[in-house]
């Protein structure tokens, strides 16, 4: 009978109504179409579609929304497939643009194809465009092609821009002006040093910049008044064209957070950076690489001179071959106000022993340290004394976690390390001990996309 009821309240409900949760009042399709179209465009592309399917007051509402139209989802098998899936989805928008999601190697196998479906009205105005990475053919990766000129005609309305898989020759970067574009992606990119300057100078704009894995070019000089966050990838290339080796922060005032890793042999100097709040990751696994900030320098993880501090830096990954405290109290000297510091290392520590050794130090050094993160951490006794140190020392510390195996991970484990931590004799009576497995583990380059660029704790686990 209440089934019955239920059934004919649905067929009384007035049109538009339907689709509204069990009989419910639809607040939802009483907003503006403006509003719902917003909605609609925050949706995968195949989901923003299907919402026609809710009820009318929704049917019209797809096809004059702002379009996000990521292909990711489309068929991979067969450019033909793709590529009409793309076309039919263009032809269908009445639309602005939104954000624009293709597969590079459609650049390079149906150039003409990519032309025009930037030219089509149902990207006028486009916020977002993302040449991303799926290469199914190795052999593409030797013919990197330029991207469609025709980029260039949404100068005024970009804000957000990945290049992946391309080649951007001298020529091409010189006619790009995106005043508006805050975050832009290369990777996998080949282009010379002055055509990525002529880039980076055309987005004036610019906060978030991410470099990853690309090639041409062997320094790269940042000075930027609006740069607020900047992550590079740098890969073991043997290819060719040159590969990076320097990074100069010449001028960057907004600059709060820098991200590097695989730096094999790479020379960093901040020269100007005074808003550096989050740094990662240096590394120890290669001697060749410099690291200057001012007239401080290190050679891998080891201080070389320590003239200059930056008290700024709040935020530390550092990569260690072995955990080795010499080295980790040379960079809590260099950045006296750290509050939460990242460290991988691998299987083994040096002996570690720090209570003699640096006992007229401790008198003096001032250790600000709420967090303190150890991965591959097995409790034996160089990591013993490694952490013990932080126990001891930081007064102010909140929580230490060790990142074990999951053979660890087990209360026998968690009571032994309590009692050879000598948590009783702690320098901070809130300090906690937090034990975690790699399945949570903490990448110490955990970008992956210039978007994720504004997370304020790169390093924090978020699953």
């Amino acid at each position: 009978m209440e089934m019955n009821a239920a059934a004919k309240k649905r067929s009384e409900a007035p049109e538009g109504e339907e689709g509204g949760g069990g009989g419910g009042d639809d607040q939802i399709s009483s907003l503006p179409d403006a509003i719902l179209g917003d909605i609609i465009s925050l949706l995968p592309t195949k989901d923003g579609a299907r919402t026609q399917a809710l009820a009318s007051r929704w049917r019209h509402l797809w096809r004059s929304a702002p379009l996000n139209l990521d292909c990711d989802g489309f068929p991979a098998a067969a450019d033909d497939a793709y590529g009409g899936a793309v076309s039919r989805v263009l032809s269908a928008h009445g639309g602005p643009g939104r954000r624009f999601r293709v597969a590079a190697h459609l650049i390079h196998c149906r150039p003409d194809a990519v032309d025009a479906w930037l030219r089509s009205p149902a990207l006028d105005n486009l916020e977002e465009i993302d040449f991303c990475h799926r290469f199914r053919d190795p052999e593409l990766l030797r013919l990197l092609t330029p991207p469609p000129a025709s980029i260039s005609r949404f100068s005024g309305s970009l804000r957000v821009a990945t290049f992946g898989k391309c080649r951007i020759p001298d020529g091409l970067a010189e006619t790009f002006r995106f005043p508006q574009l805050k975050q832009l992606g290369i990777e996998k990119v080949c282009i010379s040093e002055g055509a990525l300057q002529s880039l980076i100078l055309s987005c004036p704009a610019l906060e978030y910049l991410f470099v990853n894995e690309s090639f041409g070019f062997s320094c790269l000089r940042i000075n930027s008044n609006s740069l607020r966050s900047m992550g590079l990838g740098v890969q073991h290339y043997y290819g060719p064209e040159p590969r990076l080796q320097e990074l100069i922060i010449e001028d960057a005032p907004c600059l709060e957070k820098l991200l590097y890793a695989e730096n094999f042999g790479l020379r960093l100097s901040v020269v100007a950076a005074p808003k550096l709040a989050t740094l990662g990751c240096p590394s120890d696994s290669d001697g060749r690489s410099r690291i200057f900030f001012g007239a401080t320098e290190f050679q891998g993880l080891r201080a070389v001179s320590l003239t200059t501090v930056l008290r700024s830096v709040k935020i530390l990954a550092v990569n260690l071959r072995v955990y080795n405290l010499d080295k980790v109290i040379d960079l809590m000297k260099c950045f006296p106000c750290l509050e939460k510091l990242y460290m991988k290392g691998c299987n083994s520590a040096s002996a570690n022993f720090w209570r003699r050794k640096h006992r007229l130090l401790l008198k003096s050094l001032d250790i600000r340290l709420k967090t303190v993160v150890l991965e591959i951490y097995r409790g034996i006794n160089g990591q013993v004394k490694f952490a013990s140190f932080f126990l001891m020392n930081a007064r102010e510390l909140e929580v230490l976690r060790l990142v074990v195996g999951t053979e660890d991970y087990n209360d026998q484990f968690f009571a032994e390390q309590h009692m050879m931590l000598e948590m009783e004799k702690r320098a901070s009576r809130g300090a906690q001990l937090d034990f975690t497995t790699h399945r949570c583990h903490y990448d110490l380059l955990p970008i992956k996309h210039v978007c994720e660029m504004s997370v304020t704790d790169p390093f924090q686990c978020r699953c």
